[in-house]
């Protein structure tokens, strides 16, 4: 079994925010997948030093130094599924549809994006809508969370809530 950790919306001044047991649990994980809004590249820094592998997208909120360096959007082959990676914009009302577009000419069979920080895991049309929520902000969510997407013989994804 194959598992992912997917994180967005951390929008931290530095690594030295993460929770720490956060931390412990993605150093379990096999790839974690952080879907924008970085705010500083020593966050990703910081994961990639407790993952084996670390793939990240670049959001709106995100400074022009982590444009720079990261894509906007990418696609992720994990076993046999093929998971397009993004961050999302616009309205959070529409946010799904807004994804769908952005990979409407690839074969995916999940979309791991953020943008709303409202957490989303949800299967329309065959495809895997796995929205992590955010880490920090609790805005427009009720709760701060992170998710595990789990890869068996199918792909399945779980929201954690943390406990603030």
């Amino acid at each position: 079994m194959m598992r992912i950790a997917v994180v967005s919306d951390t929008h931290l001044s530095g690594p030295e925010d993460l929770p720490q047991g956060l931390l412990r649990t993605f150093a379990e994980v096999d790839l974690i997948l952080h879907a924008g809004d970085l705010v500083q590249l020593s966050v990703l820094e910081e994961l990639q030093k407790v993952g084996p592998k670390v793939v990240a997208v670049c959001g709106n909120m995100d400074p022009i130094s982590v444009k720079r360096t990261l894509p906007d959007r990418q696609i992720i082959q994990a076993e046999q599924f093929r998971i397009g990676l993004t961050h999302g914009r616009g309205t959070p009302a529409n946010l799904m549809e807004t994804v769908k577009r952005i990979f409407k000419d690839e074969q995916v069979d999940c979309i791991v994006y953020g943008h709303s920080h409202c957490p989303q895991n949800e299967v329309c049309e065959g495809i895997l809508y796995f929205n992590p929520g955010s880490l920090t902000d609790k805005v427009y969510a009720p709760y701060n969370s992170y998710g595990i997407l789990e890869i068996d013989k199918k792909l399945t994804g779980k929201i954690i809530k943390l406990e603030n």
